[in-house]
């Protein structure tokens, strides 16, 4: 970072905006303040105003938290000047370029003894004379750090000799001057800036380069102090022409300049103006530069300004900039593209792409180029470093471990897929050394039972005491705050923050539902499979039972009344999951169906999820993922329904939420069953198609890194399992998901057995989620199954088809979980009532055993309940 030619300080306490500063200090030099206990707001806000457009220099002796200066330095400080105490530490704070900090000797200005060793500046305070410091600055030698010297009363001539010397002079702002006739004691900021400026011209002049903001160069002039001077009070590009004189750029043209900042080279015999150029260009040519027009970004910049001003009515950047949707969908889809190429020329041509869409979004809510990169070189300084985790639905989709998010919002990202992680280091399975996407194998007649087991564990997932701490604050947030917390998170997370409220409510309206008809035409008959399957559960009458003379007994059914559905979403399209939650709510007959589902960034949801919410009667929907919205659903806000059952898959927040608010005393809500990371366990016979089960693999491994794919191979050889695993990897490498593939791959299995009996006893221990049996008789072997969410019997039933259209739900317990729970079925939507009815003598036959029970419980009231009518059908029979 170059030392600026001087400083300009300023009184920090009276700081409160960008035009407080002096003009002075605007074009050249940089900016010094001393931060003080009562100013240390106002210097973010300086700094806030200033990044990316000066360089600001704070002395921080007085500060007593190193944490503060370092949130100073990490706001865009350039420098900080720091007490002989303060040093030490700052040689240890990560990622802190310590040529930021400059030692301020608090003793003998010349002990520079704590520099050694260092990349420290020196700061000078105080000298005596400008003559001591220049002996200390030639003692220093020409490898000295930088130097900053500050005295008082400096004048122009000790100035100028420190500038000359290699020094940065401090001078106040009331003592700098840009008036062509200085008054006493004042110092003209052109002599300063000019201290060092060489020329070998025999006319004295010095070259100048100028440039626009980006550092493109628009052409070659010449200067001297006069037109320094005139540029500085103008605010504008004024040159020395070597035919006219005193040049002020575009007087006669129109194309004149607004000047950024005057700086010198490396050399100091070379000038450089950065200017923002006016009209048509900088050449008398009327071109953008001498060198010719614009060229790559710079001129697509250009260009798109120009459409935004005046765009040909139906040109396709008119379309965009006046329809927001589109233009966010093509980022989405240029985005995509561009993570899908692979050679030079498609990762080229993908990436223009990208930058072309991005920068029209840029353009059109007036963000410039020189914004975006004020911004990238700010970020550049941070000091505090995120881990920079990719967020969870593309962390997922690319295979990537570590999404992460804390309470306290130490990380702002939004928490949304579960991590994974293999089981070990050494756990070979996943990539091998050739490269291929394979499976672990073991043969379980050459392994022990207990290495078996532990193949088939489960990916390990992040603590049940992390997720709470994340999941338990954002619940007691809703609960308190309502429709406002509830939107608040929907900003945050989902980032749509055009939100105005967080629930739309039917009707929905059409242009919400508008899709291609072929679309419809596929909803349709998934949907109407799934309610012929769930109608199919209904009962037909109520069960009635005589367990004795005169004691009938019934059961009867009756639908929950308010049910929530989580329908995960965002990124994704998930019609297939609002289906299999909604169609038997509708079956069943809830009277009220609420829908959660998150939007998308511009804060609007697929419009396949509207349209079946509309199919099966919702009530409204919820625009709120995560803990947050099943907290809305659980306790219910100022516009969301409070519901009495929530129903849908989530990552382990969402399944974390719905375990707490289920044992809410006060939420009074019940939950369908706990949920993880899809899986599915594949039995394989030799009459088994090789890239059918390979194919059946995949469908499961492509949901993310944290599922998990299981093969039992019955009887095959290593010709057959070999074949197997071939078509795993060719199939996997042709996928676009492959990365998630990849990291699914690394925690699967395959398990070569002798028998089926074996196979169906390692599959009910392990429980599966999607239990698929490619053997030449399932439906003998589904009589073996005692734990599975669902099954699929046969070759021609891949699973894909119980995700979508058979009938059957897709919403099923998985890690496990199918050892306690079933899938999602009319009977989650229903409670049984049941009722008894005793005749005289039914309660004669039966009276005796109740009366027997209750004495030996000691419940002296039930035993007369039951004592006291018959006492009266004694009497009355008398």
């Amino acid at each position: 970072m170059a030392s600026p030619p001087f400083l300009t300080a300023i009184d920090l306490s009276s700081y409160s905006s960008l035009s407080q500063l002096p003009k002075e200090a605007a074009h050249a030099g940089g900016i010094f303040a001393v931060i003080s206990a009562g100013n240390i707001d106002n210097a973010f806000q300086l700094l806030k105003d200033t990044v990316g457009r000066h360089a600001v220099h704070l002395e921080v002796s007085n500060v007593q938290s190193q944490e503060d200066v370092v949130d100073l330095l990490d706001a865009g400080a350039a420098k900080v000047f720091v007490s002989s105490t303060q040093a030490s530490g700052f040689d240890k704070v990560p990622n802190l370029d310590a040529t930021r900090v400059v030692y301020c000797p608090t003793g003998s200005a010349t002990d520079t003894a704590a520099l050694d060793g260092t990349s420290f500046g020196l700061y000078l305070q105080n000298v005596g004379s400008a003559e001591g410091a220049g002996k200390l600055l030639h003692e220093l030698g020409k490898n000295r750090p930088p130097v900053f010297v500050q005295k008082a009363h400096m004048s122009e001539e000790e100035a100028i000799q420190l500038a000359r010397q290699g020094a940065v002079p401090i001078i106040p702002a009331l003592q700098l001057t840009l008036s062509a006739e200085a008054a006493e004691n004042a110092i003209p900021v052109a002599s300063l800036l000019l201290a060092r400026a060489k020329s070998d011209r025999p006319d004295g002049l010095f070259t100048t380069l100028v440039t626009d903001e980006r550092g493109i160069a628009l052409g070659l002039v010449y200067s001297n102090e006069e037109s320094v001077a005139e540029s500085l009070r103008a605010g504008r590009g004024v040159y020395h022409s070597r035919k006219r004189g005193l040049w002020r750029k575009g007087d006669t043209s129109g194309d004149w300049q607004e000047l950024i900042r005057v700086e010198l080279d490396c050399d100091h015999d070379c000038l450089r103006f950065v200017v923002r150029q006016q009209g048509n260009g900088f050449c008398h040519l009327q071109t953008a530069t001498c060198f010719g027009e614009y060229q790559g970004l710079s001129k697509l910049q250009k260009t798109l300004q120009s459409r935004k001003r005046s765009a040909p009515e139906g040109s396709y950047t008119a379309r965009l900039f006046n329809d927001s949707k589109m233009l966010n969908a093509k980022i989405m889809e240029e985005a995509s593209e561009l993570c899908e190429a692979t050679n030079k020329d498609d990762i080229a041509a993908e990436a223009a792409d990208v930058l072309y869409f991005a920068l029209t979004k840029a353009t059109a809510a007036g963000v410039s180029l020189e914004d975006i990169e004020r911004n990238l070189n700010a970020k550049a300084v941070k000091v505090k470093r995120r881990k920079g985790d990719a967020k969870g639905p593309y962390a997922a989709k690319f295979g990537v471990n570590g999404a992460s998010a804390t309470p306290n919002g130490e990380n702002k990202e939004m928490v949304r897929e579960a991590a994974s992680v293999p089981k070990s280091k050494e756990d070979p399975a996943g990539v091998s050394k050739d490269g291929r996407i394979r499976m672990r194998r073991l043969v379980t007649a050459e392994e022990s039972p207990d290495v078996v087991q532990e193949a088939l564990k489960r990916p390990s997932q992040r603590s049940t005491e992390k997720i709470m701490g994340i999941v338990n604050p954002i619940i007691k947030d809703v609960q308190s705050g309502g429709d406002k917390a509830l939107l608040g998170y929907t900003h945050k997370f989902e980032k749509a923050t055009s939100l105005t409220s967080p629930v739309l409510k039917a009707p929905f309206p059409q242009s919400l539902m508008q899709l291609p008809q072929e679309t419809i035409e596929a909803i349709d008959i998934s949907f109407e499979n799934i309610r012929k399957f769930h109608a199919a559960q209904q009962e037909e009458r109520p069960l009635e039972v005589e367990t004795m003379p005169g004691v009938v007994c019934s059961r009867f059914s009756r639908a929950i009344e308010r049910v929530g559905l989580y329908v995960p979403g965002g990124t994704a399209v998930l019609p297939s999951t609002a289906m299999m939650l909604g169609v038997p709510a509708m079956v069943a007959g809830c009277k009220r169906i609420v829908i959660a589902s998150p939007p998308r960034a511009d804060g609007s949801l697929t419009p396949e999820i509207v349209y079946v919410a509309h199919k099966v009667g919702a009530e409204s929907i919820v625009l709120a993922g995560g803990a947050q919205a099943v907290a809305a659903m659980a306790y219910g806000t100022e516009n969301v329904s409070k519901v009495d059952k929530i129903l849908g898959p989530g990552n382990q927040f969402v399944t974390a939420a719905k375990m707490i608010v289920s044992n809410d005393t006060t939420a009074n809500v019940s939950i369908d069953m706990p949920a993880g990371p899809s899986e599915v366990l594949v039995i394989a016979d030799d009459t088994a198609n090789p890239a059918f089960v390979a194919s059946d693999l995949l469908s499961q491994a492509e949901h993310g890194v944290d599922s998990q794919v299981v093969c039992i191979a019955v009887g095959l050889d290593e010709t057959q399992v070999q074949a197997i695993e071939d078509e795993l990897h060719k199939q996997a490498t042709a996928l676009p998901r492959v990365d998630l593939v990849r990291g699914a791959i690394e925690h699967s299995t395959t398990l070569v057995v002798p028998t089926i009996a074996e196979a169906m006893a390692l599959s009910n221990a392990y429980a599966p989620e999607h239990l698929i049996l490619q053997i030449a008789d399932p439906v003998g072997a589904r009589n073996m199954v005692q734990n599975a969410g669902s099954v699929f019997l046969g070759a021609w039933t891949p699973e894909s088809v119980g995700d979508y259209s058979a009938g059957v739900n897709h919403s099923l317990p998985t890690y496990g979980y199918a050892k306690q729970y079933s899938g999602v079925n009319l009977g989650s939507y229903v409670k049984h009532i049941t009722s008894s009815q005793l005749t005289e003598q039914g309660l004669r036959n039966v009276g005796g055993a109740v009366m027997r029970l209750a004495a030996v419980e000691e419940l002296e009231a039930h035993r007369r309940a039951v004592a006291m009518r018959l006492e009266f059908l004694d009497q009355r029979g008398r």
